[in-house]
């Protein structure tokens, strides 16, 4: 363990080294620079011990492949899993500097988008933490999403260069590069008495892995995520002739989630999954056999596991085929029991858009060899099926149907396990959106309700609540989150209850602080802050909290009044979806009329903040005092923002949807604020097509009268997107049930108000969700994960 005075040599020494600058003459991202440098210093003996000791126990690893990771920033998070954070801290005040300032300088990694990029960033944490060998795959974006910016209430993408400078946490390692073969064409050749193709006029790219190092807390285990990016071969291996071919490599690893309403940005999405999986297997399968030979295939499953997170790397079954038949001269029988052995998967999602498929055409076009491979996975599949299953069941379940591969049937049939990621969520998944699959396969399916690193949500963004926390349990419950259900034993006690609402203030502050830098508006601290933060989509309802917020403008012009609120947004819409940017737009438009609306006398507040991430959700979450989580009932798989807020005191009002049914289960009735259609009546309503907004339009006056603020000159500049929301609202069968929910809904946000009345009363509440969040803890998920699926043990020097 470094003492202060050493970390406080140790980087002034960094400084010297690195830049030859006195503190005073140093730039924020200099003392950054110098500051990462000691980390580094600080695992790197770690990180190659791991390795070492993985490789001399022979211990089994999970390769983790997810199209997205979202880590945030890594200073701060390093240094408190390595034990350090307290230490630096004092260090640099001595130096009179600020920790939390230095911090700032550092540019989140822009790898991911949402949930899914921040759960399997989650899961590193966690994986590491419990001392599991883990390694995460995925791609080297460079500029990632996109950087949004508000422009006359409109999105607008910018360019996200987050690697215009070096990240200290990058280690290119060129020797262990990949070869990844597009397009052109094949024949198979006789070889010593097996089939192998032979390759012609095909793109050759190189991957080249950008490695993370991924420290567990307090524990000497350090993991590795592997990020791929594309690289113009050397010419002696290949001779790109035109500008062109280069830069179409080049822009291979540019972006997340490419435009995918063009063949182009489709084209290029399926392009990035086949390489990024493709690298990935070939780089497992070569430290497999540098260990064990290549006469060893059958222990390949006691030394592997490969986890499909979403169908975006599902081509993990087909290119491990691959490689086994074509490269290794495994027969096909024993490659395929190998294959799902090996494989798990993850399914996200009960939205038919989000499971994947793709055009028999174009994949063919691009992948010739590995379109063969899932031809004969499904010809197989169909075979070994007929005569013992309905033939509807089997052309239900084909991978190939309707000149398309499907992705999650392919992720389904090559793996051993399949899991949802809440009870709910795994229950529609075996009794609706994956039946056949459940009665073909019912010992593959399981629940594995998503977690959060508490480290990150609470030590670090939230170290006053951190400290209150240990003050009342000591501080086991940092290593052991059951230990915060202990909590709840202070929930009568009006010093802890007046101590958490003043940590809640001072977060509030700050943020209100923030809102005043970034937008120049000035909220109240004292006032309800009512936080909707998460990606833009029609299901997850930003639209339900917008007509809210009309519902309290129109009380509060016409003299009835409510308590302060501070409504808080927070997302991104895809380029590509027009509605979402439309919702933007009309939530920016409705936020600049109430907030310079005099008459309303500051009641009201609205905020959408650019560019969320998860620096940003760092700040916002500490605030929040309620936690929209108002997504159509059956439609959000799990979520964590759910389980983010609810881990900093936020009270969350809900659909009985995802997590959220496991939140309300864990809190009690009293500590959330649930409302809207349950899932029966939801997919009642889908299965007899008898929802008929029109009709609740018609026959509510409280639903008309606000929805009608978007058509009637009420919101001034956004005439057309006020129009499609109106539009999207009322036609037949809308799929979202927004007004369906809307009275509820209000009648829900009215008892909040009556709650936030008795300050005691709140307060108790938002102590009994953090208690409980333990429940949530990522750490307790990827144990269930390492038992139930990956079958893995922890390292013994953990």
């Amino acid at each position: 363990m470094m003492t202060k005075d050493e970390f406080k040599q140790a980087f002034l020494d960094e400084l010297d080294t690195h830049f030859s600058v006195a503190i005073d003459e140093a730039t924020d991202y200099e003392l950054f620079e110098a500051l990462s440098a000691v980390v580094r210093h600080g695992y790197s003996e770690n990180w190659r011990r791991t390795r070492t000791e993985d490789n001399r126990q022979q211990t089994k690893q999970v390769y983790y492949f997810s199209i997205e990771f979202l880590p945030g920033t890594l200073l701060r998070s390093n240094l408190l899993n390595l034990g350090w954070l307290d230490q630096a801290r004092e260090a640099l005040h001595d130096l009179k500097l600020d920790l939390d300032q230095v911090a700032l300088a550092e540019p989140d990694l822009a790898l991911g988008n949402g949930g899914l990029g921040r759960l399997a960033s989650c899961f590193m944490d966690s994986l590491a933490s419990e001392g599991y060998a883990a390694n995460g795959n995925g791609i080297y974006y460079k500029y990632g999403l996109f950087k949004q910016k508000f422009v006359d209430g409109y999105q607008v993408e910018m360019p996200n260069d987050w690697t215009k400078s070096d990240s200290p946490w990058l280690v290119r390692r060129k020797g262990k590069a990949a070869l990844v073969h597009f397009g052109g064409h094949y024949t198979m050749i006789e070889q010593d008495g097996w089939l192998t193709p032979e390759y012609e006029g095909d793109q050759v790219v190189l991957a080249v892995p950008y490695d993370i190092a991924v420290v567990g807390y307090h524990n000497h285990v350090t993991n590795t995520m592997r990020l791929w990016n594309a690289e113009i071969p050397s010419e002696d291996e290949i001779d790109y002739r035109t500008i062109q071919d280069r830069r179409t490599i080049e822009d291979l690893t540019s972006v997340l989630y490419p435009n995918d309403s063009t063949y182009d940005g489709r084209l290029l999405r399926l392009k990035q999954e086949y390489f990024f999986v493709s690298a990935g297997i070939q780089s497992i399968l070569r430290y497999f056999v540098k260990n064990n030979g290549t006469n060893a295939w059958d222990q390949l499953p006691d030394e592997v596991a490969i986890h499909i997170n979403d169908t975006h790397p599902a081509m993990c079954v087909a290119e491990l085929m691959r490689l086994l038949v074509d490269d290794y001269r495994v027969d096909w029988e024993r490659a395929w029991q190998i294959t799902q052995q090996v494989m798990s998967y993850t399914n996200h999602t009960i939205m038919a858009e989000a499971l994947e498929k793709w055009d028999v055409n174009m994949f063919r076009q691009l992948l010739p060899r590995l379109m063969d491979i899932i031809t004969e996975i499904d010809r197989r599949y169909a075979e070994s099926l007929q005569g013992r299953v309905d033939g509807q069941i089997i052309d239900r379940t084909r991978i190939i149907s309707g000149n398309q591969v499907h992705m999650a049937h392919l992720a389904i049939i090559g793996s051993h396990s399949i899991n949802g990621v809440a009870e709910l969520h795994t229950q529609l998944l075996e009794t609706t959106v994956l039946n056949d699959f459940y009665n073909l396969y019912p010992d593959r399916f399981n629940n594995k309700t998503n977690g959060i690193t508490l480290r990150r949500w609470l030590q670090l963004a939230n170290p006053q609540l951190s400290h209150l926390l240990d003050e009342q349990l000591g501080s086991q419950w940092r290593n052991d989150s059951a230990q915060l259900l202990k909590l709840t034993k202070a929930a009568d006690d009006p010093k802890v209850l007046n101590q958490l609402a003043k940590i809640k203030l001072a977060n509030k502050q700050k943020l209100a602080q923030l809102i005043k830098q970034q937008t120049g508006l000035e909220v109240d601290p004292q006032a309800i802050f009512d936080v909707q933060v998460k990606r833009l989509h029609a299901y997850k309802r930003q639209t339900l909290k917008l007509l809210h917020v009309l519902a309290l403008y129109r009380d509060l012009k016409n003299g009835i009044d409510h308590p302060k609120r501070v409504v808080i947004f927070g997302a991104k819409a895809a380029p590509s979806y027009v509605y979402a940017k439309q919702v933007i737009k009309v939530i920016n438009e409705v936020a600049k009329l109430i907030n310079h609306d005099p008459a309303i006398n500051d009641r009201l507040k609205v905020v959408f903040l650019e560019n969320y991430g998860v620096t940003l959700a760092e700040q916002i979450i500490p605030a929040a005092d309620l936690s929209e989580q108002i997504s159509t009932t059956t439609k959000e798989a799990s979520g964590t923002s759910n389980m983010k807020l609810m881990a900093n005191g936020a009270l969350t009002i809900a659909t009985m949807d995802g997590a959220n049914v496991e939140i309300a289960e864990a809190v009690g009735d009293d500590n959330i604020f649930i409302f809207g259609l349950n899932k029966d009546q939801v997919n009642q309503a889908y299965a007899d097509h008898s929802y008929d907004p029109q009709q609740v339009y018609n026959q509510s006056p409280v639903v008309k009268s606000v929805v009608d603020m978007l058509i009637d000159g009420t919101i001034p500049a956004c005439q057309a997107e006020g129009k499609a929301l109106y539009d999207s609202f009322v036609q037949a069968n809308e799929p979202f049930f927004v007004l369906a929910d809307l009275e509820s809904y209000l009648q829900a946000q009215a008892r909040v108000e009556t709650a936030w009345q008795d300050q005691e009363a709140w307060a108790k509440r938002s102590l009994i969700n953090i208690a409980h969040v333990e429940r949530f803890d990522a750490d307790h998920t990827v144990q269930l994960y390492a038992q139930d699926i990956w079958h893995l043990t922890p390292l013994a020097q953990a």
